[in-house]
């Protein structure tokens, strides 16, 4: 802990000295482009400047020029940027919605925000009028296959001629001979439209879209124009009201039984739904600096003091935790070593997935078995 507590404090000092020399870097680069240096230079603009002679990418020389120019128009934005409460991407949303008379009240909002938190301020402070109200579908090509695993080095870089490639080098393979996972799909994207709009824009599976046709026939009473977001409000409403069935967060719970279950892993709906509901639904793993992780993702039910170490089952004993702090719990209470062998025990005996890893957790069934913290169900009541 005391090693790793020193290499936080140097990360920490690192991290501040980075975000201070980005500040001065920005200073001097408005100040750089507002004399023209980069004309002085032989350079035709501060693009190419930054593009040839500092030898940036056309995005981070783009991202570096709408910065500066930022700060040479309201340097109030340095301070912000040395002291991490805006970083370089936010900056660039800043200079969207910025302007001599709401930069008083405009730029703290900024403050602390990810990107698309800042993507979305800038549709509240600056939104599209008249936002469309459609529903595009595009056929894609599928991505060609990878290069084979075996191929040399050199097969992965571009050939200087064609006619120098030999095709043993860059074979391609078919889907079920490949050996590296399939190509990802591209990312999900939102595009903040005002403050209450969004486009989404999603690459699904023409077994989807045949789906949702079929739920737009199935909801054609209740929803006659089949509007696509009502339809899937619809069903996610059902899958949210079914996962919190499983979490015991019902309209109209049942008493809690009288005699308490023989397993002593085994969290009763009352006790669970007293848990998710003081917890918020978040996890309430402890941080370093007093706060708690609050993530929304991969939830479960962790036993404070394990069961194998006496713990029991009850509101006091349980909390909310996500996958990744429940197994650093049982890291901390059995050491890594040990939970490092019920890890490679379920890696063995788990089915593999497409991309190629295992099904298992951290703390799967056999770390169960050695008194791991988890709970008996991996999600709903815990796992």
């Amino acid at each position: 802990m005391t090693d790793a507590r020193a290499l936080s404090r140097r990360i920490a000092s690192l991290l501040a000295g980075e975000r201070s020399r980005l500040a001065e870097f920005l200073v001097a680069l408005a100040d750089f482009d507002r004399k023209r240096g980069w004309g002085t230079l032989g350079y035709a603009s501060l693009f190419q400047y930054l593009e040839r002679e500092l030898r940036l990418t056309s995005s981070a020389a783009a991202r570096r020029m709408t910065a500066a120019a930022l700060v040479q128009r309201f340097p109030a934005v340095v301070e912000p940027l040395r002291d991490g409460r805006v970083c370089m991407s936010v900056v660039c949303e800043l200079s969207k919605a910025l302007t001599p008379e709401n930069a008083g009240q405009v730029l703290p909002r900024f403050y602390g925000l990810s990107k698309r938190e800042a993507e979305a301020l800038v549709a509240e402070l600056r939104p599209v009028a008249n936002p469309p109200r459609r529903e595009v579908v595009t056929a894609l090509a599928r991505p060609a296959p990878p290069l084979r695993a075996s191929a040399p080095a050199e097969a992965l870089t571009a050939a200087p001629a064609p006619e120098r490639t030999s095709p043993a080098k860059s074979e391609r393979v078919q889907p079920d001979a490949d050996l590296f996972s399939a190509p990802a799909r591209p990312r999900d994207e939102v595009v903040p439209l005002d403050a209450d709009l969004r486009r989404y824009h999603v690459t699904v599976s023409k077994a989807f879209l045949a789906k949702l046709d079929a739920a737009k026939d199935a909801l054609s009473h209740a929803i006659p124009d089949g509007d696509t977001e009502a339809v899937l409000t619809a069903a996610l409403d059902l899958l949210l009201e079914k996962t919190d069935r499983r979490r015991g967060l019902v309209k109209r719970p049942r008493p809690a039984p009288q005699k308490p279950s023989a397993d002593p892993r085994h969290v009763p709906a009352a006790v669970a739904r007293e848990v998710w509901k003081r917890d918020g639904g978040r996890c309430s793993f402890r941080l370093p600096d007093g706060s708690v992780c609050g993530s929304t993702k991969r939830l479960e039910l962790d036993h404070i003091r394990p069961v194998a170490l006496g713990g029991r089952s009850t509101a006091d004993n349980l909390r909310v935790a996500c996958w990744d702090h429940n197994s650093l719990h049982a890291e901390h209470v059995f050491g890594r070593e040990h939970m490092d062998k019920f890890r490679k025990d379920a890696d063995r005996s788990a089915p593999s997935t497409a991309a190629g890893g295992s099904t298992s957790g951290a703390c799967g069934e056999g770390a169960e078995a050695a008194g791991s913290t988890r709970t008996q169900r991996q999600r709903g009541t815990g796992s």
